[in-house]
């Protein structure tokens, strides 16, 4: 799991959302639709995601 990487991708907006959810992508460094970033494949991370499943995409990359 270290060695894999994650790009997240907000797809969808987080207006109207739960106050959970808007800091989740908050914290994973998203604002705008269509905006990526990349993380590492952690627990914590994962964790992000998995609160803002139905807002984002996820791609796992081999680093």
């Amino acid at each position: 799991m270290a060695d894999k990487k994650l790009i997240v991708t907000q797809v969808k907006s987080a207006i109207g959302g739960q106050r959970n959810q808007r800091e989740s992508l908050k914290a994973l460094g998203l604002r705008k639709i269509r905006q990526s970033q990349e993380w590492p494949d952690t627990q914590q991370v994962r964790g992000l995601i998995n609160t803002v499943r139905h807002l984002v995409t996820v791609e796992e990359v081999k680093s």
